[in-house]
């Protein structure tokens, strides 16, 4: 637990650092319009489409080995972002830095559901969040004081976070024993029919979340001209928001079922688009962003979902599966959004709603007692009378 404790630390300080400026550094060094952005957003989901070969690579090295290694180079990709503020240099580092993001977060969520029980499961993954969150609350600070007070350059930013990041990487390389899973992990891709349900709800999960990171932001930006210090402020409020409550949003999700939490973060999400679609106010617009942000908490109720149907000998390969799912619409959606975003931004936030909508419905097919053989409630795949 200390160890993903530890995990939870390093990644949101190279990762949220990168994201807080990304946006005003694009704009205002590279003269970025929503299709370089869309490219670069589409680049940067690419080393996450390719999670698949996790399984591989575990063939190798092993996975907690491979996690902190990942996290190593996420922490060297934002070092050097700073460094190359052109359109292709921009492009190469966040590849760089994407491997190392996505890889880790796959990694960290196999050992995570291989560590924990499926009773802590809920509450343990809120604390992780929580603990995210004040690491955030703690970056975005620092980071505040850095350009109001201290006018530190974007360069100087970026350096400074990853360089913290590769710091943590190693001192988790050289101060934790490897510990081994009480299952054994396959070493092959695993693909079932029966997981069908998680797999869909993956692939819009994968789809939502770029309308948040990449348009959601880029709007703040473009449209209400926030300063990197203002977006970095609504970060705070955001993480504040996860400090406080992600734990107990597990709890909730442990007591009302996984089925009632995603079916309220998806009705939400309708709103929430909708909204963004026709904001002209920029503290509106800054209190959606709030709003939307804080329903990314009720995620955990989809990894717990497949922490009670899965065979737990599944959840290394599964992870890197699931993520190539998640990525394959993060993959084309940016670019496409891009182009759609030059013509209508509105356009964009409503193509969201659609896929909240679809989520909404895949939802209420979840189980009240989610377990292997009771993985849906219509549409049940069976094999030779067993779950397949």
């Amino acid at each position: 637990m200390v160890l993903l404790v530890l995990m939870s630390i390093a990644m949101p300080v190279a990762f949220n650092t990168w994201t807080a400026l990304l946006n005003n550094l694009v704009v205002e060094q590279a003269a970025f319009t929503g299709m370089e952005i869309g490219i670069l957003q589409s680049l940067r989901e690419v080393p996450g489409f390719m999670a698949f070969t996790t399984v591989f690579v575990l063939l190798i090295i092993r996975e907690q080995t491979f996690a902190v290694l990942s996290l190593a180079l996420l922490g060297i990709g934002v070092a050097v972002t700073g460094f190359f503020p052109t359109v292709y240099g921009l492009y190469f580092t966040t590849v760089v830095m994407s491997l190392g993001f996505h890889y880790f977060e796959a990694i960290k969520q196999s050992l995570a559901l291989q560590w924990l029980t499926k009773d802590e499961a809920p509450q343990a993954l809120g604390k992780l969040i929580s603990v995210a969150a004040i690491t955030s609350l703690i970056v975005y600070a620092v980071l505040w004081v850095f350009l109001e007070l201290f006018h530190l350059d974007y360069v100087w930013n970026l350096l400074i976070a990853g360089t913290v990041c590769v710091a943590m990487a190693l001192v988790m390389w050289l101060g934790f024993p490897h510990y081994k899973s009480e299952t054994e992990q396959h070493s092959r891709l695993i693909l079932r029919k029966r997981y069908w349900l998680y797999y869909a709800l993956t692939f819009f999960s994968g789809a939502r979340r770029q309308i948040f990171m990449v348009f959601a932001a880029f709007l703040m930006v473009e449209k209400f001209a926030y300063t990197a210090a203002q977006v970095t402020a609504l970060f705070l409020i955001n993480y504040a928001f996860n400090w406080l409550f992600a734990e107990k949003i597990g709890q909730l999700i442990q007591r009302i079922g996984e089925r009632k939490s995603l079916t309220i973060e998806y009705a939400g999400l309708i709103i929430v688009f909708t909204s963004y679609a026709i904001v002209e106010n920029a503290y509106v617009a800054g209190g959606l962003y709030v709003i939307d942000h804080m329903f990314f908490a009720l995620y955990i109720a989809m990894s717990t979902y497949f922490q009670k149907i899965a065979d737990p000998a599944d959840f290394a390969s599964s992870a890197g599966v699931s993520f190539t799912i998640n990525h394959i619409a993060a993959v084309v959606i940016p670019a496409l959004l891009g182009a759609v975003w030059v013509t209508s931004n509105a356009a964009v936030f409503l193509i969201g709603v659609g896929f909240a909508v679809c989520s909404l419905g895949l939802a209420q097919n979840v189980p009240d007692r989610p377990e292997p053989g009771n993985e849906v409630r219509v549409g049940k795949v069976k094999l030779a009378g067993k779950p397949a």
